[in-house]
């Protein structure tokens, strides 16, 4: 095939743009290169191989094999080309084409080919003809282009590889091959699956391992591509535009990168680039993506030395060598080692796959990666190499693959020469078809072109102190020796020089020719060009860090603040393009006032990094961080004992989160903050503050380290042996080291080591009352001796002691009676203790160490129980009486009656149930069993209860029933009260009912009275006490299917919402009112709670009946009132609404529920300075205006005014303008900045009034940047210069000159006198001074520099930059010269500040300094909390009752969703910093250096918000996903960000948000992950339906405790008012853990007082007395007794009780729990019940003298409580007689 049968194979070239004229251009790349490397090896210049057969006659039968040498050749086809041009009448086109860059940049040459050409007696040519040489370049990488790559990085999703001429291209995971793809979507489908989880994490670990790429691929490893794009378009912040970004993305699918090929084109030594299909026993099946049954074979011999048989995977990609076909042409051989090597002669040699391309069926075989010879035709041709391949296709190599540096080309390859050659790229575009190729040696040996990695000899950043020129391109730059062979760098010409532009280089002088040596920098390296990228640029020699990842973390780093955040915290520059980030506490040691006045822009700072995250390094400018010399602790690998600083950045209760560097964090716990007792960190501490702790431990799988800030040196072996050996009720003495308000540190003496330090609370002083300890402790002195005291408790890892003082415990402790474990307290014992705390269920009693009791209300004197707090308070001395002891469970109950009140009953441990058709003692009198209550049956009632919308009412002891406030009334007017409308109904009173149904209470409806049997065995029947009810023959119930639209009806509120009221007609006919609808008295709706209470009576009407979807629409307004819809509005109408959104300059009110306006900032007020958006908040009721009305486009404009809506005689300070007619010239008007561009301000007047203000009429001086001056929302006030009506235009100046109409002379030099303070602004600043421009004037002078500072200044740029805010005093005047001198010396200014300034900045100074003395933390220990209470918590949770309902109450309505602890609506995790206090320091600056203070600037004007994403609450879904960049783990942003959704109506982008948050968060987060479980599951009862709900919790219970997660459903319900469906996910539990204790506490406790059906928790209790292990009964027993008291049977509750005490005959608190039930629900019997517990608790055996003094105690407290001192003196006198008899006994032994 001859060049002039060509074949166009257009239709092989997919996504082809149309063709283009052949535009020339500089063969320069267009963009700066970003790695380089020299070539070892000389160009292969070789003989044509060729050889002129048979065969290649047939394949090219019209002379394709010519007779012609290369030189006639050309010379007859630039001939045939130029008489074409000149035919088609282009004969200067291609001239006319070229850029004067091409032409330029070979000037020299050509001009030199021609001279030569013209010395042979040669012309010289008139134009250049034939293919040009092109280098690739992004413009030029248009789709459907195929490249020859080099792998550069394998990262987790894409594959970075590097092009010819310094490019880069990436290859998503998805393009890399079908098999991959596939895989990923089976991932993707699996994720989703109900598999069992053991089996999903074997697949997921499978899966892991299948798709990681670095199993695919090897770094070095070349690859053919195809270019998808080079170009994206992505938006811009603001989201109003696109802009388009440089990307070039590239695809290994076989079917895209083998384009054009066919079976005919596949002959030997041709590439494919092929995806291994299958791994078979002898080889790998191949996918060539060339359709029909073709396939590859690649035998594992020819696998070569990259990969072995084990590393290949299905979908793996590999670029392979065509060696033959099969006899049916079916299977295609193959080969990829193409690893070549020169031997000594200088040839390339290697396996099959390094075969080169000797004959081609078609053009189409030429493609990216194919070895080729090529014939060439022109050398130098803009500066690279043409030839031809075969006759057939033109090739071009750039400069930069031909190694053009090294020798001049002329002499390395000539022209009619044969070389051997790569191809790296086609050109789709070019006709006739075009090749790049390469002869550079590593590219023509497919290997590496350094065998050591080049960037681990010269890694990126290193300096080259003389790096010489080696090669110089005059239009692409310097070639030069770095120092390793074969690899040299490359200089772009744009990198030589940053202070002066480059134009030109010459090889043979200046400053930049041959043999010159200079300083560079490694800034890159390009493995295909193999070259160093290299830079000469001073910047770039002197700049810090040229990547991020070269800023190492603990560093000590320079840099220059370049913002100040708006919210806090400081953008510092650290070098080009790389900035660190400064939080708001990291600035300095103390909080500063006004930091902007010690971090200017442009102010030098030196910083330590604290972490690198991916575009920014967080550092920090605390100098007890910056100067500590401390190790660095970057990680959880580090040994204990190690000593750094940290920052506090969490209190907590029990402590502080501390973090260090890389974002480590530690906890300090509360006992290891100081050597003093601490209760509450945030005393002594603040979040911030930097302490220095050494590590205890530190665990790095679980990444958990805890710190202390104790002294580890002070605390030696010998302190921990005698703290050790310290026995808890040890009598000890102890030296008073420190005294605060509340407790008193000791020294411990003579306990075998110094150093054990001891805490004494003011409560343990004495066994007196409060006032008694408080005058007990002034009286204390430091350094005093205290003996005989007590330990009552203590902690050998806080290195805690607790000791007590009061008489009653020190004289237990010396007789050996106090109780130091709980097997010391047995039934009956009489003891001493002291009151830990007091709750709901009684008070609990505690001893010495963790021993403590309860003592329950029944247990407490009777004359105490009615008492606050049962008339005790904390740490007061009792004596109780042990009633039940429980050893094993370590719960022990107390009695504080005398022994001669207990109870006596006797009894056994039994369960009964009450036969549900029973009854007992019926109201009526006559009614026999449950099946009588039949509906329309009269009876009588009584009244249990009166709540807000129901009469709790007994129809029989044991039947109940409730009357629903709409049963009681028959008309409006016979409604007394109509807030409160039963408040006239009385408990005990007896009223006449009739039947209607059951009421359901686990849904809280009403049922038909057949439906009693399945709900409930004891039924709550539902009544009515309307008098014609009770009269009527056929009793007929209201239904939604009976009510008719218009009818009039009393309905009664059930609950308010923000948008509605519910309001109930009858218990089953339940409709809404719309807020709106309610009154057009806006007053009322501004409250809607206080007007509309629940209960209270409506008078309404029906607006709409939907009996398909049960819902029904009332209305409390008149019936005549008409639906309000656009149709119905007019202009002029003013009418409430309801604010749904509050946006920037506008706010959206809801009418109706389609129908919305909108009121803009122009129409809010008659007084533009008090229009503000913040006066208007969601859900809000006002009364707006209407203004226009636009009913095709349904859009509504309202106003707010109050001259609109209130009264229209109001005072107007700013008219409205309705239309341009409204503004007449010259008239001053003010209105709102709209817009700020660069051609002025435009400014809202009114409804589509807007007017212009000119740049020069702005202001009467140049301002520079008046753009500042302004923000969208301002008021503005001007003078309207013009008014052009018809093309409804207006100008408006806002000069002060036209604005007053007076000409205010400027002042001048005449106007100032020396010694005057003036302000004004930097205008410049010389190396001699700097010129101020005084404020408001022309006057500018020199402030030298001897007067800038009281110290000497050598630069005077460091402290000043051009616009600083100075105060300035005149020095000097000469007005012959007209010119002024000033100062700005700090002295000049100090009496001044002194008295303009309340608090002068000392104060910061002070507190500066002595944070950089001290270095450490200072504690103020003067306010310290009660030790006893630091405990409290835990007694709590240890205690029988504060145990009792262990599942969370629902949340009040408006707090949004909520589990986990966390806040679903994400508001309290971005609130607002607190305002510092006045004692903080207001600047860090050094005493020896007064700078210059700014004017502080207007709190209105607009700043940079980019950088302060750090630092404010995000406000948009891009704020979002800029922070989840940084915290990719933090499950309360991702669940702020899924609220952020929610409150937009987004569910389906909440959902997407909740399952990348899945995915995203670290597996060993397990908490996070559960947290967004959680998330998901309350997102999904509020939002979702039962399907997605049920979809979710599956998943949540395969992912994680499956237990957690029912209970978490469970009170997700239970808080949402789902208690059918909170029943049935508590059954289902109980089905699965059958042996869990707390599971059945909490359905128990559901029962009792959700449900209200203590029958069923009865008999679950049995369940639960089956399924529980023997030791879990007593804990049972007690709390099933607790609720009975409190929500069923009290009886049953004392049967149990009566039961326990006989069967747990060692537990003495069961008598003080039963005795604190009794105290609390006492049923009306008075103290009795109570005082007979007590007694029989005296009188038990296992009473001894401890517990009969707790007894005694607090049954004085009961009594005391009910307030009768003849029982209070009856047990003092029982308690006096149980000391004597107890002394006796002990006397007689």
């Amino acid at each position: 095939m001859g060049p002039d049968k060509k074949r166009k194979r257009n239709d092989a070239k997919p996504d082809q743009q149309s063709k283009k004229p052949a535009a020339a251009a500089a063969s320069t790349p267009n963009k700066k290169p970003k790695t380089e490397a020299d070539y070892a090896g000389p160009a292969v210049v070789t003989n044509s191989t060729l050889k002129k057969s048979a065969a290649e006659e047939s394949l090219f039968p019209r002379g394709g094999a010519s007779a012609l040498t290369p030189l006639e050749y050309k010379e007859v086809a630039n001939e045939a080309a130029k008489d074409v041009l000149f035919e088609a009448g282009g004969g200067a086109s291609r001239k006319d084409e070229e850029g004067d860059g091409v032409k330029k940049q070979h000037k020299k040459h050509k001009q030199r080919k021609q001279d030569g050409k013209k010395g042979k007696g040669g012309e010289a040519k008139e134009k250049d003809t034939g293919p040009r040489v092109e280098s690739f370049s992004y413009k030029r990488l248009i789709p459907g282009t195929l490249v020859l790559g080099c792998v550069e990085k394998i990262n987790k999703t894409d594959i970075v590889v590097s092009l010819p001429n310094n490019l880069v291209g990436y290859i998503p995971i998805t393009q890399i091959s079908e098999k991959i793809s596939a895989r990923l979507e089976a991932l993707a489908a699996d994720s989703g699956s109900e598999d069992e989880e053991e089996d999903k994490e074997e697949e997921a670990a499978d899966n892991d391992d299948d798709l990681d790429l670095e199993t695919y691929f090897r770094v070095g490893q070349y690859l053919r591509a195809y270019i998808l794009h080079s170009t994206e378009d992505v938006s811009t912040s603001n989201q109003t535009q696109k802009t388009t970004k440089k990307r070039i993305e590239m695809s290994l699918l076989p079917k895209l990168t083998n384009t054009g090929l066919t079976a005919k084109d596949l002959a030997v030594g041709c590439t494919v680039q092929a995806t291994v299909a299958s791994v078979e026993d002898h080889g790998l099946i191949m996918d060539l993506g060339l359709g029909g049954d073709l396939k590859g074979f690649l035998a594992l011999k020819e696998l070569g030395s990259t990969f072995t048989v084990s590393d290949m995977n299905e979908g793996q990609p590999l670029l392979c060598t065509v060696t033959g076909l099969t006899p049916n042409g079916k299977i295609v051989k193959l080969s990829s080692d193409l690893e070549q090597k020169f031997t000594k002669k200088g040839k390339l040699a290697g396996g099959k796959g390094s075969w080169w391309l000797t004959e081609a069926p078609t053009v189409d075989a030429f493609l990216p990666g194919t070895g080729v010879e090529v014939l060439v035709t022109d050398v130098g041709k803009q500066g690279g190499i043409v030839g031809k391949i075969m006759g057939m296709v033109d090739a071009v190599a750039d400069y930069f693959h031909v190694a053009g540096w090294e020798k001049e080309l002329e002499d390395k390859v000539k022209e009619g020469s044969k070389i051997k050659a790569r191809i790296t790229g086609t050109f789709p575009e070019s006709d006739p078809k075009k090749v790049s190729f390469s002869i550079l040696p590593h590219i023509l040996q497919f290997c590496p072109a350094s065998e050591t990695d080049p960037l681990t000899a010269l890694p990126v950043g290193t300096i080259i102190d003389a790096a010489k020129v080696i090669g110089v391109e005059s239009k692409f730059g310097l070639f030069v020796d770095v120092g390793v062979t074969g690899v040299p760098g490359y200089v772009h010409v744009s990198r030589i020089s940053s202070e002066e532009k480059v134009e030109d280089l010459s090889k043979d002088s200046g400053k930049y020719k041959i043999g010159s040596t200079h300083q560079a920098r490694i800034i890159g390296y390009n493995p295909m060009d193999g070259l160093y990228l290299v830079s000469t640029e001073k910047r770039v020699l002197e700049q810090s860090f040229l990547r991020i990842e070269d800023v190492k973390v603990g560093a000590i780093v320079k840099g220059k603040v370049e913002q100040n955040l708006e919210r806090g915290g400081l953008l510092v520059k650290l070098s080009d393009g790389i900035n660190g980030y400064v939080e708001e506490e990291h600035v300095s040691d103390v909080k500063l006032k006004n930091p902007e006045k010690k971090f200017r822009p442009g102010t030098e700072v030196k910083a330590r990094v604290l972490a690198v995250g991916r575009r920014k390094a967080t550092l920090t400018l605390k100098k007890t961080l910056v100067n500590s010399d401390k190790p660095i602790i970057d990680s959880y690998n580090v040994p204990s004992g190690t000593q750094s600083v940290g920052t506090i950045v969490k209190l907590l209760p029990r402590g502080a989160v501390v973090k260090f560097y890389n974002n480590v964090s530690a906890f300090l716990p509360v006992g290891e903050m100081s050597e003093a007792f601490i209760h509450n960190p945030a005393d002594h501490f603040k979040q911030g503050q930097s302490i220095e702790t050494h590590v205890q431990f530190a665990d790095p799988e679980a990444e958990k380290m805890r710190v202390s800030c104790k002294d580890p040196s002070a605390f030696g072996e010998q302190q921990k042996a005698a703290l050790s050996a310290l026995q808890l009720g040890q009598i000890v003495s102890a030296k008073v080291s420190e005294k605060n308000d509340e407790d008193i540190v000791l020294e411990l003496e003579g306990v075998g080591a110094s150093g054990l330090k001891g805490i004494l609370t003011i409560g343990h002083l004495t066994d007196g009352s409060r006032e008694k300890n408080m005058n007990m402790i002034k009286k204390i002195r430091a350094g005093q001796e205290m003996k005989g005291l007590v330990v009552l408790d203590k902690n050998e890892d806080r290195r805690l002691i607790h000791l007590s003082n009061k008489p009653s415990l020190v004289e237990s402790a010396k007789d050996k009676n106090l109780p130091t474990r709980y097997e010391d307290l047995n039934e009956g014992m009489l003891v001493k203790g002291f009151v830990r705390n007091v709750g709901t269920p009684g008070v609990f009693v505690s001893f010495a160490g963790s021993v403590k009791g309860l003592v329950l209300r029944s247990d407490v004197p009777e004359e105490k129980q009615s008492l606050p707090n049962f008339g005790y308070y904390p740490y007061q001395s009792v004596e109780a009486r042990v009633v039940a002891a429980d050893h094993e469970a370590q719960r022990i109950r107390f009695s504080l009656k005398p022994a001669s009140e207990q109870p006596k009953k006797k009894g056994e441990v039994r369960i009964t149930n009450v036969d549900p058709k029973a009854i007992v003692n019926p109201v009526d009198g006559t009614t026999v069993t449950v099946d009588e209550f039949t509906t329309g049956k009269v009876t009588k009632a009584k009244v249990l209860s009166v709540q807000e919308t129901q009469i709790n009412v007994a129809l029989a002891d044991n039947v109940q029933g409730r009357i629903d406030v709409s049963q009681l009334f028959e008309k409006w007017e016979d409604i007394p009260n109509r807030k409160v409308p039963l408040q006239g109904i009385k408990k005990g009173a007896i009223l006449d009912v009739r039947v209607t149904g059951i009421h359901d209470a686990r849904n809280h409806r009403f049922l038909a009275i057949t439906h009693r049997v399945s709900n409930t065995k004891t039924p709550i029947f539902e009544l009515t006490a309307k008098p014609s009810d009770i009269k009527a023959d056929n009793l007929e119930l209201l239904t939604l299917d009976k009510l008719a639209v218009g009818t009039e009806h009393v309905g009664f509120v059930n609950s308010v919402t923000p948008d509605h009221l519910w309001v109930n007609l009858t218990p089953s006919v339940r409709g809404r009112i719309r807020v709106l609808d309610l009154t057009d008295d806006i007053s009322k709706l501004r409250d809607v709670e206080k007007h509309y209470p629940i209960g209270s009576a409506v008078k309404c009407h029906v607006i709409s009946v939907d009996t398909d979807n049960n819902r029904l629409d009332l209305s409390a307004k008149s019936a005549s009132a008409s639906k309000l819809d656009i149709a119905s509005l007019k202009p002029g109408m003013v009418i409430p609404g309801r604010v749904t959104k509050v946006v920037e300059n506008r706010i959206t009110v809801a009418l109706s529920d389609h129908l919305f306006g909108f009121v803009n900032l122009i129409d809010m007020a008659d007084d533009f300075d008090k229009a503000d958006v913040k006066n208007f908040a969601k859900n809000d009721i006002i009364r707006v205006c209407v203004l226009t009305v636009d009913k095709p486009n349904n859009r509504v404009s309202l106003s707010t005014r109050p001259s609109k809506v209130m009264d229209s005689s109001l005072p107007v300070k700013d008219a409205e303008v309705c239309s341009i007619e409204d503004v007449k010239e010259r008239e001053l008007r003010r209105g709102f900045v709209k817009n700020v561009s660069d051609k002025g301000l435009f400014i809202s007047l009114g409804q589509n009034v807007t007017a212009w203000v000119k740049v020069s009429d702005i202001s009467d001086g140049f301002v520079k940047e008046w753009k500042k001056m302004f923000k969208v929302g301002q008021v503005v006030e001007g003078r309207v210069v013009s008014v052009d009506l018809p093309s409804g235009n207006i100008q408006m100046s806002l000069r002060p000159s036209v604005i007053t109409g007076k000409v205010v002379r400027r002042k001048g030099l005449e106007d100032f006198k020396e010694g005057q303070i003036v302000t004004g602004k930097i205008k410049a600043v010389e190396s001699y001074g700097a010129f101020v421009l005084v404020d408001g004037t022309n006057v500018s002078g020199l402030c030298h520099r001897s007067e800038i500072a009281d110290r000497k200044v050598e630069d005077v740029s460091k402290l000043y930059s051009v616009g600083d805010a100075v105060k300035a005093k005149v020095i000097k005047i000469d007005a012959e010269k007209g010119r002024i001198n000033f100062g700005l010396k700090a002295s000049y200014f100090q009496k001044d500040d002194d008295d303009s300034d309340a608090h002068s900045d000392e104060s910061g100074d002070e507190a500066d300094d002595s944070s950089d003395d001290d270095g450490g933390v200072e504690l103020d220990l003067s306010k310290v909390i009660d030790a006893g209470a630091e405990d409290e918590d835990d007694s709590d949770n240890d205690s029988d009752a504060d145990s009792d309902i262990l599942i969370p109450d629902a949340p009040a309505s408006g707090t949004g969703l909520s589990a986990g602890g966390f806040d679903f609506t994400g508001a309290a995790a971005f609130s607002k910093r607190p305002a510092a206090d006045d004692g903080d320091s207001d600047s860090e600056s050094s005493s020896h250096l007064s700078k210059p203070r700014k004017k502080r600037k207007a709190e209105d004007t607009h700043k940079d918000l980019t950088g302060a994403i750090m630092s404010r609450a995000p406000e948009s879904a891009t704020d979002y996903e800029r922070l989840l960049l940084g915290s990719p783990n933090d499950s309360a942003l991702w669940i702020q960000y899924i609220a952020f959704q929610l409150q937009l109506s987004e569910i389906e982008k909440a959902r997407e948000i909740a399952e990348r948050a899945l995915k995203t968060i670290n597996q060993r987060d397990t908490e996070e992950k559960k947290n967004v479980w959680i998330a998901m599951l309350n997102m999904e009862n509020s939002f979702g339906d039962e399907e997605t709900l049920e979809e979710v919790f599956k998943r949540a219970v395969q992912y994680n405790d499956a237990r957690e997660m029912h209970e978490t459903l469970a009170s997700i319900y239970i808080a949402s008012g789902k208690t059918e469906k909170a029943d049935s996910i508590f059954q289902t539990t109980l089905k699965k853990f059958t042996q869990h204790l707390p599971t059945f506490l909490n359905y128990i406790s559901f029962l009792f007082t959700v449900l209200s059906t203590p029958t069923r928790a009865r008999e679950l209790l049995k369940r639960a007395l089956q399924s529980l292990p023997q030791s879990n009964h007593r804990e049972l027993l007690t709390k099933f007794a607790k609720l009975e008291f409190s929500h069923g049977d009290p009886e049953r509750g004392r049967t149990l009780f009566e039961n326990m005490i006989k069967v747990y005959t060692k537990r003495m608190d069961l008598w003080m729990v039963y005795a604190e039930m009794e105290f609390k629900y006492d049923g009306g019997e008075g103290m009795d019940k109570v005082r007979e517990v007590w007694k029989r608790a005296l009188k038990d055996e296992k009473c001894g003298d401890k517990q009969a003094a707790g007894v005694f105690r607090r049954w004085k407290e009961m009594e005391t409580a009910k307030g009768d001192d003849k029982y209070v003196k009856d047990v003092e006198g029982r308690a006096r007689a149980w000391m004597e008899a107890a002394k006796k006994r002990k006397e007689s032994v």
